[in-house]
């Protein structure tokens, strides 16, 4: 027989007053109000406290508080990750997220659903629908990435976007609902390397001087 929590993460109906998930839930709520309490000049001790509230973290990783998030036992982070304050993290269902992902401030990761029938949902009962996201992602503040949606790897995401289905690799969006203005391109590439350069040849000048 399963669990209430094991079909809350299979994306079944489930009710939250169950005391397994209570307890996930309390454990979460509690690193999360650890690390948002620490003083700035303790900066040095937020990491060893989000290693313990994800599932998995990968190396040189950073979130700005204040930051929140359900559990923590179901978010998966990858490598080289930044996250800029205030985002917040529903992860009822699993959250995937791979290397080089960078979130500005206010962006929203809701994996938690209702029921669109008002006497269910009025029964307490809810589900969820993982989110994931690939490589080298780009995520413009404000931005609300809705339950269930895949984001594919090398994808600019602007600011204020309400991303509601799965987005292919190689992209930019933007809007409400998110819809993809055009392909990332090696004319993209070309424009950014020449500036790299112009940064590059800058800082030596600066060191000579």
């Amino acid at each position: 027989m399963e669990t209430m929590k094991q079909r809350m993460l299979s994306g079944k109906l489930y009710k939250a007053a169950d005391p397994e998930i209570h307890a996930d839930s309390a454990r979460g709520k509690q690193l999360v109000w650890d690390f948002n309490h620490i003083p700035p000049a303790e900066k040095d001790k937020r990491p060893a406290i989000l290693k313990e509230l994800f599932k998995t973290v990968g190396d040189n990783y950073y979130i700005e508080p204040p930051f929140y998030i359900d559990y923590g036992i179901h978010t998966t982070i990858g490598d080289n990750f930044y996250a800029n304050t205030n985002c917040v993290f529903l992860d009822t269902a699993p959250i995937t997220i791979g290397n080089r992902v960078y979130m500005a401030p206010n962006v929203s990761l809701y994996t938690a659903g209702h029921p669109i029938d008002a006497a269910i949902r009025g029964e307490d009962l809810e589900y969820g629908r993982p989110i994931t996201i690939g490589n080298d992602v780009w995520i413009g503040g404000g931005t609300i990435i809705n339950p269930g949606v895949t984001i594919g790897s090398d994808v600019v995401i602007g600011s204020g976007s309400v991303v509601t289905k799965d987005v292919p690799s190689h992209v930019v969006i933007a809007g409400n609902p998110a819809r993809v203005l055009r392909p990332i391109t090696e004319k993209d590439q070309a424009v950014w390397a020449a500036q790299k350069a112009e940064f590059l040849d800058w800082q030596a000048q600066t060191k000579r001087q």
